[in-house]
């Protein structure tokens, strides 16, 4: 393969880097694992590209090959979960911080990863759709093919005998398997199935994330109470504790978490619903330090989720966010990952 075409085969497969990053997100449920995938991905592409032959297109046998490897990936029958999926809802005084590995949690993923920016509107409604963190958890309890066959036909509007080909099975199988698929997906509704944000956000929920920041930055309980759902969810990855309710959330804020009042917020886009960087103070420096991705799930004004993800090793690169503020720098910019 001379230079020049090596390149431009470089630079047709970086094209579709994003949707891929995406689809493999979506059947992995781990950004990180995600981006491993795809990489394999584009490795094995450009290394067999001699032997396609342009059988099909381009993009179809790209996504033949991310789902063999994330087949393989999931062999090992992980599933990623969310705290609500694995304890029931701890009241107030009995909370307690404990940890669990990586490999259990459903991860966050910036916007910017996994939503190609060309899409139409209704495609780019469906994407973000289906990167929600309650559809994701929705999806881990199928099985891999059931949930690539689901991907494949419903989120990206595949037709059933191109899902058939890449599969290497029948349309009838296909069809067998969405039917299942769906059945399985109908009998329970995912906490945050409901959450619902425009993009760009409208004026009532541009609104409400402003009353968040001040009541949060503020630590003003009465205000945060006043913004969240009575069902309101709160979860805090690694920790397998989640809260249910204004009193215990703002119960736990003034205790367990009361290290976190005069702490600065800066806002991301995660899983197609509106975030923030969560910094706390920092004696030492005068400053903030990085603490937690905060992903927001909001229904009919109020907050009705509140997901906190805690390793800011892991999730403030992948962000693209600096671990450390300095005293006069808690709102510069927005962070558009």
């Amino acid at each position: 393969m001379g230079e020049s075409t090596a390149t431009d085969l470089d630079s047709r497969l970086e094209q579709h880097r994003v949707e891929l990053t995406g689809y493999c997100y979506r059947m992995l449920g781990s950004s990180f694992e995600a981006e491993d995938a795809v990489q394999d991905t584009l490795v094995r592409a450009w290394r067999g590209h001699d032997g396609f032959e342009g059988r099909s297109s381009l993009r179809s046998w790209l996504y033949r090959i991310a789902t063999n490897v994330c087949l393989d990936m999931l062999a090992a029958g992980n599933k990623r979960a969310r705290p609500m999926d694995l304890t029931e809802s701890t009241p107030l005084a009995r909370a307690a911080l404990s940890p669990r590995p990586d490999h259990t949690w459903l991860e966050p993923v910036p916007d910017a990863r996994v939503l190609p920016a060309e899409l139409d509107p209704a495609e780019a409604a469906v994407a973000r759709e289906s990167v929600r963190l309650a559809f994701m958890a929705a999806l881990q309890r199928l099985p891999p093919k059931q949930r690539a066959v689901l991907i494949l036909r419903e989120v990206l509007a595949w037709r059933a005998a191109e899902v058939a080909e890449l599969l290497g099975t029948s349309v009838a199988s296909v069809n067998s398997a969405l039917q299942r698929a769906r059945a399985t997906l109908a009998e329970r509704t995912e906490p945050g199935a409901d959450a619902a944000v425009s993009d760009p956000l409208d004026e009532e929920q541009q609104k409400l994330l402003d009353r968040y920041v001040a009541a949060f930055e503020g630590y003003d309980m009465a205000a945060l109470t006043a913004l969240l759902h009575e069902d309101a969810v709160m979860t805090m990855p690694p920790f397998d504790l989640w809260l249910t309710g204004p009193a215990d959330i703002t119960g736990f804020m003034t205790t367990l978490g009361a290290s976190c009042a005069r702490s600065r917020l800066k806002p991301v886009r995660a899983n197609g619903l509106p975030g923030f960087a969560h910094y706390k103070p920092d004696p030492e420096t005068g400053g903030f330090t990085a603490w937690a991705v905060q992903v927001l799930e909001t229904s009919e004004g109020r907050i009705t989720g509140f997901h906190c993800f805690l390793d800011t090793e892991r999730w403030f690169p992948l962000f693209g966010l600096p671990l450390q503020l300095g005293e006069g720098q808690p709102d510069e910019g927005e962070q558009d990952a």
